[in-house]
């Protein structure tokens, strides 16, 4: 006889699906739980979990209010000073290419911010959006480089056109040189 402790914690996993409509017997017979008549009963039956019976569903009947900026804020990818000093040698050019390739940051985001955790005792030239005031003052203070990239995305005051108007900027930029 095996005690409680020596059983398997898996068991479930690989519990049997339940199998219905064999017989009046098996206590799932018949309509096989569906119950008589009605939407749940029939062939090709699913119903949205919101719907309320033809009744307007709470979430409609709720206002919403207030806005939700995630849609719209920056991605910033954080990497600490301490990250820097393990992964890199002394008077290293860091960028935003090196730092995915050593995949300290993933692929995705719209900013590089360096923060001050860990310690750094190389001098390193490190290129990024933003640095933290303290990650600035230990970065320099061990004779680093800091150089500010611009933002990967362009800024856009104006809503309408603003992709074409930037656009055309641009080509002009382009043929003023």
């Amino acid at each position: 006889m095996t005690s409680i402790s020596e059983i398997n914690h898996l068991a479930k996993a690989s519990r049997k699906r339940r199998r219905v409509g064999r017989g009046t017997g098996s206590g799932r017979g018949k309509t096989s739980q569906r119950g008589h008549k009605g939407q749940g009963s029939r062939s090709g039956s699913s119903v949205s979990p919101i719907f309320e019976g033809g009744q307007m569903p709470l979430v409609r009947r709720i206002p919403k209010r207030g806005f939700n900026n995630k849609a719209f804020a920056d991605k910033i990818a954080a990497v600490n000073v301490g990250d820097l000093e393990s992964n890199f040698e002394k008077d290293e050019v860091i960028d935003p290419r090196k730092l995915i390739e050593k995949k300290i940051i993933g692929k995705r985001f719209d900013k590089i911010k360096i923060l001050a955790g860990g310690e750094l005792s190389k001098s390193l030239q490190i290129s990024a959006h933003a640095f933290s005031e303290s990650a600035k003052n230990k970065i320099e203070s061990v004779g680093g480089k800091i150089i500010i990239l611009p933002p990967k995305k362009p800024v856009v005051k104006n809503k309408m056109g603003s992709a074409k108007k930037a656009r055309q900027q641009a080509a002009e930029k382009k043929s003023a040189k």
